[in-house]
């Protein structure tokens, strides 16, 4: 997992949605699909990135895949941010 590819992964608003309904738990490619106004191969792209960044886990399930939120890269990230803002007591 490297930091840019998180990075670069959060910064689209559609793949940010994308890990919002995930935080509810587990849903097919199909379910995820439904709820954008894009081709489903503009979404399987977007979650390619987030799978790329480590972000999300996929597991299949007879003919369907299922994505599922990795919060443990979310919290590193949150994390190495809390770090650089530092600690703010001292000013």
């Amino acid at each position: 997992m490297s930091l840019q590819n998180t990075l670069k992964a959060l910064s689209d608003p559609t793949r940010r949605e994308i890990l919002s309904m995930l935080k509810k738990g587990k849903l097919s490619a199909g379910e995820i699909v439904e709820k954008f106004p894009v081709s489903g191969a503009a979404v399987s792209r977007h979650l390619s990135v987030l799978k790329e960044a480590d972000l999300i886990r996929d597991e299949r399930e007879g003919k369907y895949i299922y994505y599922e939120l990795n919060a443990s890269v979310l919290e590193e990230t949150l994390l190495w941010l809390t770090e650089l803002k530092g600690d703010k007591t001292n000013d």
